[in-house]
C-alpha cells in the first residue's frame, strides 16, 4: 500500500479538504482581486449602484459574464441579447460540470450541488487534477472556489469605493496569469495520445468560431466539439 486513495473508495466532502483546497487556490485567488475591482470600477463608469455592482459579483460570481453584461446595461435593455451573450460566455459550465459528474456522482445530492455554487475554471482544473491522483474529497473543488469567490467579491468592494485606481489590471500583466494558469496546469491533464485528437479539435473548432461565430460563442463551440470527439473516441 502506497497511501494513494482508491478510485473506489467513496468520495467525500470534508473541511480539511476545503482547507487544501482554499490553500492551493490562494495564490490564483490573489490575482483575481485586482479583476473584482477593475469589474467595480466598470460598473460605478456603467451607472450601476455601488450595492447593486457589489451583489452581483457576490451572486452572479461570473467575472467575464458580468463584464458582458455591463455593455447591455443601458435604457431600453436588450434582454435578449444579452442573455444570449452571457450563456454563450457561461454555456461552458455545463461541460466543466458534465466532466466532473464521474467524480462527484457517489456525493449526496444535495452536497453535490453545494459544491458546484463556486465552480469556475480555476477551481475546476484543481478538482480534476485531484480526481486524476485518485483524490476522493470534494472540498477541494469547493475550497479553491471560496477562495475565488471571496477574492473577487473583495475586489469589487475596493473598486467601487476606490475609483479608478485599479481600472486596467492589464498594465501590470495580471490579465496573463489566469492564461499562464491554465498553461502550466494543462500538462497534468495529459492522458497519451487518446488525448490528443479531442485537444486539437477543441483549439481549431475555438479558432474557426472566433472568426465565424459572435463574439464569445468559441468557448462553447470548442468544448462541445472536443467533447464530442472524446465520446467518440472512447465508444461512449
Amino acid at each position: 500500500m502506497d497511501g494513494k486513495p482508491s478510485q473506489t473508495q467513496p468520495i467525500v466532502f470534508t473541511w480539511a479538504g476545503t482547507v487544501e483546497g482554499a490553500r492551493l487556490m490562494m495564490p490564483v485567488g490573489l490575482f483575481a482581486f485586482p479583476f473584482g475591482a477593475a469589474f467595480g470600477v466598470a460598473a460605478l463608469q456603467q451607472g450601476l449602484d455601488p450595492v447593486l455592482s457589489i451583489f452581483m459579483s457576490a451572486v452572479v460570481f461570473a467575472g467575464a459574464s458580468q463584464f458582458v453584461a455591463l455593455d447591455f446595461w443601458a435604457s431600453p435593455m436588450a434582454i435578449v441579447p444579452l442573455l444570449l451573450a452571457v450563456f454563450a460566455v457561461n454555456a461552458r459550465h455545463i461541460l466543466l460540470g458534465a466532466s466532473l459528474y464521474p467524480w462527484l456522482k457517489g456525493l449526496p445530492i444535495g452536497q453535490r450541488f453545494f459544491v458546484v455554487t463556486v465552480l469556475s475554471d480555476a477551481n475546476w482544473i484543481v478538482a480534476m487534477q485531484a480526481s486524476q491522483r485518485g483524490g476522493r474529497d470534494a472540498g477541494a473543488l469547493f475550497g479553491g472556489g471560496l477562495v475565488l469567490w471571496a477574492t473577487w467579491t473583495a475586489g469589487t468592494v475596493l473598486g467601487v469605493y476606490l475609483g479608478n485606481a485599479l481600472e486596467s489590471p492589464e498594465r501590470f500583466g495580471l490579465d496573463v496569469v489566469m492564461v499562464t494558469f491554465f498553461a502550466v496546469s494543462l500538462p497534468s491533464l495529459w492522458q497519451g495520445k487518446t488525448t490528443a485528437l479531442p485537444w486539437i479539435v477543441a483549439g481549431v473548432v475555438s479558432m474557426l468560431a472566433v472568426w465565424f461565430l459572435p463574439p464569445n460563442w468559441h468557448i462553447l463551440a470548442g468544448g462541445l466539439a472536443g467533447g464530442v470527439t472524446g465520446a467518440i473516441l472512447h465508444g461512449e
